[in-house]
């Protein structure tokens, strides 16, 4: 009976070996068959607008007295009761680009009226 065993066994590994051979040759069929893969299709995106450059801030510390600062909080107020929202430093900014749109002699005359301030931080009051 051993001798039949090994026959069986023999017999079966031959024809696993020929299935295995004849699965692999039917993957290589269907692998000719199939149609050949396209090239994906590049769709034309419109590139962004390239951003602009990023404006370098400057900080900086003044002087003002407290009566024109005053003003500046009153301006504020005005712009938020309108509905425009402001910011104090966007207030200087507005006042920058009007200055400049000054004609000379009006400016001349403006800084002339204006009080000169001594330069530098106010001392600390020590009580």
């Amino acid at each position: 009976m051993a001798v039949a065993t090994k026959r069986n066994t023999a017999a079966a590994g031959a024809a696993s070996r020929q299935r295995s051979a004849a699965v692999k040759d039917d993957q290589k069929k269907t692998e000719a068959v199939k149609a050949p893969v396209k090239a994906p299709v590049k769709l034309k995106v419109a590139k962004p607008a390239p951003k602009p450059a990023k404006t370098k801030l400057v900080r900086d510390s003044f002087t003002m007295p407290e009566d024109e600062y005053a003003i500046l909080g009153a301006t504020k107020k005005a712009c938020l009761k309108a509905g425009v929202e402001v910011k104090k430093s966007q207030l200087l900014r507005i006042g920058l680009l009007l200055l400049s749109q000054t004609e000379t002699p009006a400016l001349k005359k403006l800084i002339a009226e204006l009080p000169v301030l001594k330069a530098g931080r106010p001392k600390k009051d020590r009580d």
